[in-house]
């Protein structure tokens, strides 16, 4: 018998003994999104087989008319999770197939497709993402406010009495996390109000991004529990820093599993191999393009900036470099080496799409032989602009257009994404933009309404 019936026959006893009585067959959108149709446990056979259909006109960024054929979900059973605060339903991560074949603009076979090349060079993708973001509550007056009713902080980063006040959703979360073996290591509150941190284990790009994509679901719908919700927007305030995604990547031989990245012979002090500096400079090369995909929002851009926050720098990057572990470059090195960190990246990002453009851009670096020059270990935030220039250092894009451009004139972006998600994406985003610029904003009618 065919090894994947075997497969399915094994899940389906699992979810059957776990008493599962429902499936998700779901996909994402272009943001990242979850997506889907229910299925009961009876169909399963027809479900894995790709009969949950669904109108590709119908979602953001799937580049379909609405006479085009719909596009099938097809499930990873690998990726079967029963949802720990619903144990009735199970949840599978699914690529979309078109006409009988993978669906070019799914965000699942871009990556897949970027994973392919690498594995034909020798490479698998380790990635970790690490998870920051609010948890709030609605508030009449304000809008939304933090959960805890504490006096706000200046610094209120790894404040413990914060921490405790939102403890009841956090243990449920993190406990739901371990149930599923992701092995959180790690967690905080975080520089914003209301804002936290959760660092568990890495896995293969593809599970990782998964992972991501249900993280978002899970703690949204655990904070609901708890009278909040959970928000991934990057900067839903102003005065506070914002939150990131932060890519952890490296390469391993695709057959031994030994991580290529690590080197403690490197003569740069990092603990990184030549390989890893070669990835490292191809994704610094096609960085503003990058930029678009992994911190794809108008709010993103008000993230990556020097100063706004009230404990002072934001940490977020703004310069197109890289140093050792030094948290004021683009590109970090953390200690012990063996991987890179892009910071650049923010929690409302497309993990599959920001994973697939970024390997796809260190592939090349590798290819081209690339060399990124001697890491930074000095505070680039004190860097003049005089300075920067004369190190040939720029700045990361300062707005979504800024970024959405270098995106559309990178090459890069269609041999990653293919002709007709690149066009998606940019035709999607450059609305976005419009109407972000044409929209009279609060700051705008309190300045000039009564200014002349």
């Amino acid at each position: 018998m065919d090894a994947s019936v075997n497969n399915n026959d094994a899940v389906l006893g699992n979810l059957r003994a776990s008493g599962v009585k429902y499936m998700l067959a779901s996909y994402v959108d272009m943001h990242g999104v979850s997506k889907g149709k229910v299925v009961p446990v009876e169909h399963f056979d027809r479900m894995m087989s790709g009969s949950e259909l669904c109108t590709g006109a119908a979602l953001d960024g799937v580049p379909q008319d609405v006479s085009d054929e719909e596009v099938a979900a097809h499930p990873d059973p690998a990726s079967c999770t029963v949802l720990p605060w619903n144990k009735d339903i199970a949840w599978f991560a699914s690529d979309l197939w078109c006409e009988g074949k993978p669906f070019d603009a799914c965000s699942r076979n871009i990556l897949k497709r970027a994973l392919s090349k690498a594995a034909s060079m020798g490479y698998a993708m380790n990635l970790g993402m690490e998870a920051e973001f609010f948890v709030l509550r609605d508030d009449a007056e304000r809008g939304y406010a933090p959960l805890s009713d504490r006096k706000h902080l200046d610094k209120p980063a790894y404040d413990v009495s914060r921490m405790l006040d939102n403890m009841g959703w956090m243990d449920e979360l993190v406990q739901a996390m371990n149930s599923l073996g992701w092995d959180v290591y790690s967690f905080d509150h975080e520089d914003g109000i209301g804002q936290f941190e959760i660092d568990f284990n890495y896995f293969d790009a593809l599970s990782m991004a998964d992972r991501f994509v249900f993280f978002r679901l899970m703690a949204h719908e655990i904070a609901r529990k708890h009278g909040g919700f959970a928000t991934f927007m990057p900067k839903p305030f102003v005065d506070r820093a914002g939150s990131g995604a932060h890519f952890n990547m490296s390469l391993a031989n695709i057959n031994t599993g030994e991580n290529l990245f690590s080197d403690t012979a490197d003569p740069r002090g990092c603990n990184l191999s030549k390989l890893g500096y070669q990835f490292l400079a191809g994704v610094l090369k096609h960085l503003p393009a990058i930029c678009a995909v992994v911190a794809p929002t108008v709010n993103s851009y008000k993230r990556l900036v020097l100063k706004g926050s009230m404990s002072g720098f934001t940490w977020a990057p703004v310069w197109a470099c890289y140093g050792n572990n030094n948290r004021t470059n683009t590109l970090r090195i953390p200690m012990g080496g063996g991987r890179v960190e892009l910071r650049a990246a923010d929690s409302a990002c497309n993990p599959y799409l920001g994973a697939a453009l970024v390997l796809m851009a260190g592939l090349e670096g590798i290819e081209q032989q690339l060399d990124p020059g001697e890491p930074h270990g000095e505070n680039m935030y004190l860097k003049s602009e005089e300075e920067l220039r004369a190190m040939g250092i720029t700045h990361l894009p300062k707005t979504l257009l800024e970024a959405i451009d270098a995106f559309d004139a990178d090459p890069l972006s269609a041999t990653a994404f293919g002709p007709a998600m690149k066009q998606a994406w940019l035709d999607f985003k450059r609305d976005e933009w419009a109407s972000y610029i044409n929209h009279v904003s609060d700051w705008e009618k309190s300045r000039y309404l009564k200014f002349y």
